[in-house]
């Protein structure tokens, strides 16, 4: 979509009846005049489902234990000399763990991959194959997938399959040896149930989550609020039952949303708002909010130039409510939903906002910055209370990489849930178990909530000294959402980048929120 010449745009997405402009492009990172978001990542492995195992193909046994499955193919021969392996090596067939053996039959090698779970009878299909496919990424030969027990678990290995071979290279240009792009098949029962349910739904799950993973990689001088519009306004075109809203600075401005436009004033880069709203459903639309700071330097609260390259990333809540309203559109999940990224630059220049400076969000209410480096809370208060106001909302959700904090609290594997109701948290928790993406929940306690009231404005978005860090932002995004109003917080700054390889994603940006939220809105309807 090209610059917007309006304060505020609405789209109502017939598409048959829309034509769409090239979008707009970013700085040429190549040299080439191509835009850097234009430029694709290399080819990974196409995946499709068979009853049989295709002549040639590398062979990768999922194992729930230390007994091998029922392999068809297998001789008793190969047979004899893989249980041979695994009892030499002690595979004891644990999630993660692999075994890759060459020289049995004919076959160019084969690997066991480890599918169960400690304390867990269920298997973990989806890590299984996502690490032995992570393990196998240069080996050039097809590969075949087998060991799933019917349907649902063959589409689980194609999952794990598709996010784990993920991977962010289209700025690599002196790379040997590209990884291979031979097809991979998933051998199991009722094949074309398993293609069914892939196509119907999770093949959507799995490109949402690689377009918030692209979305997070991206160079901030690739990506900034208008691009970020403009990619995913692309990902949208030609999705049914879709509405898309964006508010420019100007907009912003008229409606009074302050925070979210004092962030920005520091950049040239004008702060955007956009909403997207797909309608599959009846009844009142959950709301998913995201923080989408761009690139975030601090402002005049200027970052330690350490690690700020990882600020790219401080959007990784608008990439992740974005990707759950794609993959549920595309998929047409029977649910109404809303997203909104509220998307700033926070740069330090002559413009910017500074530490004592007051400002009145979209509601009324009044912010005092003690420090612009506590910005994802301020572009959020005008969000929430702009989404709850316009489009009446059963329940809303925020998500957000908001506090250090909450990865001092709870580690890498978890994000920080915050929710003032049981029945939300628990809703929430059982998306969290049901999709693999962890949570846990934090304290929301009443005294925290005394510790953001400011001396000249309603509240403080800093400067707390008596709660813990990660419960004060709760508390300051949840001043601006109705007591009345379901609610939930979730501070994901611990989990959108892994410091290494996990079996679902390779070192780098997680994509973490999409399928939680996914798997929340196809739960939690309006009642």
């Amino acid at each position: 979509m090209s610059e917007l010449k309006t304060s505020r745009l609405a789209l109502m997405f017939a598409f048959s009846a829309i034509s769409f402009t090239a979008p707009l492009q970013a700085q040429s990172i190549l040299g080439s005049g191509v835009p850097a978001s234009m430029v694709p990542n290399s080819a990974e492995r196409p995946i499709d489902f068979a009853e049989q195992a295709p002549a040639g193909a590398g062979l990768v046994i999922m194992m729930q234990g230390a007994e091998l499955p029922n392999i068809p193919t297998l001789s008793a021969t190969e047979r004899s000399a893989l249980e041979a392996a695994i009892a030499s090596a002690d595979f004891k067939g644990k999630t993660g763990n692999n075994l890759e053996l060459r020289g049995i039959g004919s076959r160019p090698f084969i690997m066991l991959a480890g599918a169960s779970q400690p304390d867990d009878p269920g298997a973990d299909w989806k890590s299984a194959a996502g690490s032995a496919v992570q393990k196998l990424m240069k080996e050039a030969a097809e590969l075949a997938v087998v060991g799933a027990p019917d349907p649902a678990a063959m589409v689980d290995a194609a999952l794990g399959l598709d996010l784990g071979q993920y991977r962010f290279d289209r700025y690599q240009t002196d790379v040997e040896t590209a990884p291979t792009s031979r097809r991979v098949t998933i051998v199991g029962p009722q094949p074309s149930a398993a293609q069914a349910l892939w196509d119907n739904r999770y093949k959507h799950l799995a490109q949402s989550v690689r377009l918030v993973r692209d979305l997070q990689s991206e160079p901030a001088n690739a990506l900034y609020p208008q691009s970020f519009v403009d990619r995913v306004t692309a990902a949208f075109e030609g999705v049914p039952n879709i509405r898309i809203e964006i508010l420019d600075e100007a907009a912003m401005r008229k409606m009074n949303m302050g925070a979210i436009v004092g962030v920005g004033q520091g950049s040239p880069r004008g702060s955007r708002m956009m909403l997207v709203s797909y309608t599959g459903g009846s009844g009142a639309p959950l709301a998913l909010a995201g923080k989408g700071i761009t690139f975030d330097t601090g402002g005049i609260s200027l970052k330690p130039n350490a690690g700020m390259w990882a600020m790219k990333a401080d959007m990784s809540g608008a990439a992740a409510v974005m990707g759950a309203a794609l993959s549920l559109a595309k998929s047409r999940a029977p649910v109404n939903v809303v997203a909104v990224a509220a998307l700033a630059e926070n740069m330090p220049s002559a413009n910017a906002q500074r530490p004592g400076d007051v400002v009145r969000t979209y509601g009324g209410k009044t912010i005092e910055i003690l420090s612009t480096d506590a910005e994802g809370r301020l572009v959020l208060a005008d969000a929430v209370q702009y989404v709850a106001d316009r489009y009446k909302p059963f329940a809303l959700v925020d998500i957000a990489t908001l506090t250090g904090s909450v990865g001092a609290a709870v580690g890498d594997q978890y994000a920080g849930l915050f929710a003032r109701e049981d029945d939300v948290a628990d809703r929430l928790l059982k998306a969290a178990a049901d999709s693999g993406e962890h949570l846990w929940r934090l304290p929301l306690h009443p005294a925290y909530a005394k510790a953001i009231r400011s001396d000249i404005a309603d509240v403080k978005n800093s400067g707390v000294t008596d709660a813990p860090g990660a419960s004060a932002g709760a508390h300051f995004i949840g001043y601006f959402v109705s007591e009345t109003l379901p609610w939930a917080h979730l501070d994901i700054a611990g989990v959108d980048w892994n410091k290494s390889a996990r079996p679902l994603a390779p070192k780098g940006a997680s994509g973490f929120g999409v399928r939680l939220l996914d798997q929340l809105a196809r739960d939690w309807t309006a009642e």
